[in-house]
């Protein structure tokens, strides 16, 4: 599975323009004007367990960054989910889960968490273009989400891209969206491809693809599009890339797309460079506000 990862990480930095060259953003540094938690914030972990793509050692220590500049209490989380692993966890944060067989997540792992939420916890689960979605289906369908699990694009400035911006009306209706006050409402989010979900039963969409937003099987069906053709496709528009819900006593805030979370700096040929996620638009607000929720310091 990591040579084939690999592979359609490649294939999809080959599908960007000028393809560049990703990595994490060393020197971002957040700016938490007001943090939410002077001391004895609540406690976040961040899963380690599953193969993550993503952990606080590596490609989200800048979203472990932000979350501490907000006080809260950020550790890794190293063992299989049980309710003995869950005691202790305010907000337990899985991103991109790789695939074991089937999914990532045993049964077992999958009938605590939905427990433990169920009970009053919190879940952020973030899983992106495939394969993550796929490897994430299982536990968000527990949960009453459906993932789309191949990568979406749209059609924004003419061009075809993978970097989906969503403002205006792309914006839902949500404590998560207009914050404490008026300095803290979102008001532009950048993704990068990612996947669609759906919307269950008194859930609410957060970030919504517009009209001729698209997702393909794979990174090569994005060169094609940029070149003019036609290939197959789920038309997405109006679907999601990030939910929120209430699962019994607890809250769970589903996301498509995993580097709006964490901070990257894309290296282009001609030695231009463009950051992306914490570091650009409003996405670094935008991931306080999901834990503020989750935290319960909005309604």
């Amino acid at each position: 599975m990591k040579g084939a990862l690999a592979c359609a990480l490649a294939l999809l930095a080959a599908a960007t323009p000028a393809a560049a060259q990703q990595e994490v953003d060393t020197h971002y540094r957040p700016k938490v004007s007001r943090p939410a938690y002077a001391a004895a914030g609540p406690v976040v972990a961040v899963d380690e367990a599953h193969r993550n793509f993503h952990t606080l050692g590596g490609r989200y220590a800048p979203f472990g960054k932000l979350l501490e500049a907000d006080g809260y209490k950020v550790r890794p989380a190293n063992a299989p989910f049980s309710a003995e692993s869950l005691k202790g966890v305010d907000v337990l944060v899985i991103a991109n889960a790789l695939p074991a067989v089937p999914g990532a997540f045993s049964e077992a792992e999958i009938a605590a968490v939905s427990h433990w939420v169920e009970g009053g916890g919190s879940l952020l689960l973030i899983a992106d273009h495939a394969p993550f979605g796929r490897a994430a289906s299982a536990l968000a369908a527990a949960l009453g989400v459906e993932m789309g699990t191949g990568y979406a694009v749209a059609r924004q400035a003419g061009k075809i891209t993978a970097n989906i911006e969503f403002a205006g009306d792309a914006l839902g209706d949500h404590p998560i969206l207009t914050g404490r006050d008026a300095g803290e409402r979102v008001r532009h989010v950048q993704s990068f491809t990612g996947q669609s979900l759906s919307v269950p039963s008194g859930g609410s969409a957060l970030l919504i693809l517009p009209a001729d937003a698209i997702e393909v099987a794979d990174p090569t069906a994005i060169a094609a599009l940029r070149q003019g053709g036609t290939v197959p496709g789920l038309r997405v528009g109006g679907r999601p890339q990030a939910v929120a819900l209430g699962f019994g006593k607890g809250r769970v805030v589903v996301a498509g797309e995993a580097a709006m979370f964490s901070a990257q700096v894309f290296h282009f040929p001609d030695g231009q460079s463009e950051r992306l996620g914490l570091g650009a638009q409003d996405d670094e607000r935008f991931a306080l506000n999901v834990l503020h929720w989750l935290s319960r310091l909005l309604p």
